[in-house]
């Protein structure tokens, strides 16, 4: 046997199972990423032309004639030369509002998260393996029952049209964060968690200083979901905002696409906006990724 055969080892055959393997992932990821080829696709369009070529799998008389429209750049009259509504969105006073929504938001439900995982892990207390039980069955109750309860509270306690409205409810509570940081804060050695105790130490500077460092896999994994979450949400800021000084991106992608008078939206110009409010996010999930999936999977314990 030859030196070269011996390093690179035999060859794998291709069979029929390893094919049609292949065949169906290449399937699966075919039809996971065509939704956002025809996004992109319908952005670079001219809104008229797409009536006329409406299956074409190519751009139609391309142009960025839309994202000139989402952007403002673009006056009404190009706007309506291109099939465009005329209507204007400002879409970065709207993502502004999107990103104050989604980070305080993030910040808050993590941060009490973790102090609760820590409660659960480490602190002995009377009903504790009570309250986290019954802590477990919040996993159970589908978020849809909670939505007009909330929305009670918070036309009581005048809230509505504010970001506190739009914050505050999910902002305390977390049963799966909770969980999840518990869970993983069980598997960490405690033993230098009780030398800086015995040193003089107090609770919350141990958490701080010693147990959040070994939990920042998890913390990250959260912070980034969570992010991710409130800046995709929808029903609930349609709920408690009816106006555009904290009305979120995604309620304005909605407000623009029924500002059209046409008969036909501007679906070119909606599309545009909708590449631009995920393109954050798209950017997000691939620097960080890795980090999720390794998190996720408890690969970060040693």
């Amino acid at each position: 046997m030859s030196a070269s055969a011996t390093v690179s080892g035999p060859r794998r055959r291709l069979s029929v199972g390893r094919t049609l393997a292949w065949t169906y992932l290449g399937g699966v990821v075919l039809v996971t990423l065509f939704p956002f080829y025809w996004i992109l696709r319908t952005s670079f369009s001219n809104n008229y032309s797409l009536i006329t070529h409406p299956s074409s799998l190519l751009p139609v008389d391309f142009t960025l004639g839309a994202f000139r429209r989402v952007l403002g750049i673009a006056t009404s009259a190009e706007s309506l030369a291109e099939g465009g509504s005329g209507a204007s969105i400002n879409i970065l006073h709207f993502a502004m509002n999107s990103l104050i929504f989604a980070t305080l938001s993030t910040v808050l439900v993590v941060f009490f998260s973790l102090l609760a995982a820590y409660a659960f892990a480490r602190l002995q207390w009377p009903g504790r393996d009570l309250v986290f039980s019954v802590l477990l069955t919040a996993l159970m109750v589908p978020g849809i029952l909670t939505l007009l309860p909330n929305f009670v509270l918070i036309k009581d306690l005048g809230l509505l049209n504010t970001f506190g409205g739009l914050i505050l409810p999910g902002a305390l509570f977390s049963a799966f964060n909770i969980f999840f940081l518990r869970q993983f804060m069980l598997g960490l050695s405690s033993e230098i968690e009780e030398a800086a105790l015995i040193d003089g130490a107090s609770r919350l500077r141990v958490l701080f200083q010693i147990t959040l460092p070994m939990t920042s896999g998890p913390v990250t994994t959260l912070s980034i979901l969570g992010f991710i979450g409130a800046w995709n949400d929808y029903f609930w800021p349609l709920l408690v905002t009816s106006d555009d000084s904290v009305r979120p991106l995604t309620l304005a992608l909605a407000v623009f696409k029924q500002s059209s008078p046409q008969a036909a939206p501007d679906w070119a110009g909606l599309m545009a906006a909708t590449l631009v409010a995920a393109l954050p996010m798209l950017v997000l999930f691939l620097a960080f990724g890795r980090r999720i999936v390794d998190s996720i999977g408890f690969s970060g314990l040693k």
